[in-house]
């Protein structure tokens, strides 16, 4: 006889010998030793390939008590013999016959545990298939436990998401339809086992006006907030082609079902305006939830009103102002983060929450709520410096041609000419000059992409020639004052001489010379610095013309 079938045997004739003599035990009387064999002898069957006597093993009636105690142990060595074996392989099918008896004779606890474990020890490449593999046997062991039924959903959710969370999501369509870890395959199957909870928390809701199973719901509300971040927060989700059901926007579809059918999507969408707070009660998911929940609550917004997931079940009785308003805190979250499939839903949810809006219709008082000053500002960021070429608007017609000249004509303007006060309107004069030097270094004259250089005489007119004209009249004006105060100084039989200054009626406090001249150097400094720039700006127009010509 060949060694290795000796050894099979072998492997095989320790496990008859080891449920032989437990046969005769009660089950108060296995000994530690009797599990480690029991694991020890049929790991070996496993691997040695003959799962057709194992299988015979765990189906014998008389082995009922031996496996509901023991079998749970074998959890491990089934789901890598599972995971090896190909599907037309009748070893592989041997394995998931043991797998489903498991599920139906082992103590319930210690085979959820068992189960968790292999779902946590799993990783990379084998991490979608491990999960697949256990979501049926997961699910019909935790029907069968009563106590802590709520917490152990959880903690399987939990852990499920856990694992998932470090796959990279498919977010090309190719990348998509090949879905090579399987993971938009496995996400859909475990929002699918996760339903019959749903339909569990749901039953009880119409039952009473409250839900009696408010743990059980946290768990699943739990759920929905880490798949809103993960997958979905990074998926691609526009319809694509050729693909007859794209597996993201399933799961979407899914999420919000769910969160509808537990009264919670009306809820959450509104639930960081005006400091809402949740409707569950339980103090530590509400401090979770305070602390993570920004990224899900904005992907939740992307979904309902750019992909109109769930937009049926909206009330259409909010103003689209007050809509832009609740959305500003999401759309400010997703501009604030760098990769491209989460910019994207920042700049579809702003477009689209704006489009609703009609012109001239967004009140003034609205820039007092600080996300009306952030947004814009992460806007320009994401124009100016953010690496992905197609996100920043560079064909934008806005910026080119004449709409882009109808906003310079508000811009490269003084508002009364050359008697504006060039120092309270400094900062906007400084930010026209660096504009208008910005437009003249990027478009050369005879590219005129922006078409400033067509308006160029009207910008000398309007804006260069009577800000050249304000500064002469101001740097005078200021100098003069300075010889002034110097004078006075110098008269004066106390260096320290106050001034008093009244602003709107309302006495300020008082200013020594010193002090004075100090604000005016200042002025001063502020007008070389403007006209430093306008030098600048008038030698780039200088130099671009000569080149052309």
């Amino acid at each position: 006889m060949p060694e290795e079938q000796s050894q099979t045997i072998m492997a095989v004739d320790e496990l008859q010998a080891i449920i032989q003599r437990c046969q005769i035990l009660k089950e108060a009387d296995f000994r530690g030793e009797d599990f480690n064999l029991f694991q020890v002898a049929g790991q070996k069957c496993l691997e040695d390939g003959y799962a057709a006597q194992l299988l015979e093993v765990v189906q014998n009636e008389k082995n009922k008590v031996i496996i509901k105690n023991m079998g749970w142990n074998l959890i491990c060595p089934l789901v890598r013999c599972i995971l090896v074996y190909k599907q037309e392989d009748d070893k592989r099918e041997h394995c998931l016959k043991i797998l489903d008896q498991l599920v139906q004779l082992c103590n319930a606890k210690e085979l959820f545990l068992g189960l968790l474990e292999q779902i946590e020890q799993t990783s990379g490449e084998q991490v979608c298939q491990t999960v697949m593999l256990l979501l049926q046997p997961l699910q019909t062991v935790l029907f069968k436990l009563q106590n802590k039924k709520a917490y152990s959903v959880g903690l399987s959710l939990a852990m499920i998401m856990n694992q998932l969370t470090p796959l990279p999501v498919p977010y090309t369509k190719q990348q998509i339809q090949e879905d090579k870890l399987g993971l938009c395959q496995c996400c859909n199957a475990v929002v699918d086992f996760a339903k019959p909870f749903v339909n569990e928390v749901v039953k009880n809701m119409e039952k009473s006006s409250e839900c009696n199973d408010m743990e059980l719901k946290e768990e699943l509300l739990k759920f929905c907030m880490k798949s809103l971040k993960y997958p979905l927060l990074t998926a691609q989700l526009e319809q694509l082609e050729s693909i007859e059901e794209h597996p993201f926007r399933r799961f979407a579809t899914e999420i919000i079902d769910i969160l509808w059918d537990m009264r919670e999507l009306i809820p959450l969408v509104f639930l960081h305006h005006k400091g809402r707070s949740p409707s569950w009660e339980n103090e530590e998911f509400v401090d979770i939830e305070q602390k993570n929940s920004a990224d899900s609550l904005a992907c939740l917004s992307y979904l309902m009103f750019v992909q109109y997931f769930g937009i049926d079940c909206f009330p259409m009785v909010f103003s689209p102002s007050y809509l832009l308003q609740c959305n500003m805190t999401h759309i400010e979250v997703l501009l604030k983060r760098t990769e491209e499939s989460v910019l994207s839903k920042g700049l579809d949810l702003f477009e689209s929450s704006l489009l609703r809006m009609e012109d001239n219709s967004l009140l003034h008082q609205y820039l007092e709520f600080s996300d009306f000053i952030t947004v814009p500002q992460n806007l320009v960021k994401v124009m100016t410096l953010c690496p992905i070429e197609h996100l920043k608007v560079c064909d934008n017609s806005w910026f080119t041609g004449h709409h882009l000249i109808s906003l310079l004509d508000l811009v490269l303007l003084l508002p009364e000419g050359a008697e504006t006060d060039l120092l309270q309107n400094s900062d906007r004069i400084m930010a026209s000059l660096n504009l208008l030097r910005y437009l003249i270094i990027k478009d050369n004259e005879y590219n005129n992409q922006t078409g400033v250089w067509t308006m160029l005489a009207k910008i000398e007119q309007n804006f260069l020639k009577p800000l050249h004209v304000g500064l002469n009249m101001s740097k005078a004006h200021y100098e003069a004052e300075i010889k002034n105060k110097k004078e006075n100084r110098r008269e004066a039989h106390n260096s320290n001489t106050v001034c008093s200054v009244t602003v709107s009626g309302e006495k300020m406090p008082a200013m020594t010379t010193e002090m004075q001249l100090q604000v005016l150097r200042s002025a001063l400094f502020t007008f070389d610095l403007i006209e430093s720039v306008l030098a600048r700006v008038e030698e780039l127009i200088e130099v671009k013309i000569k080149a052309v010509t």
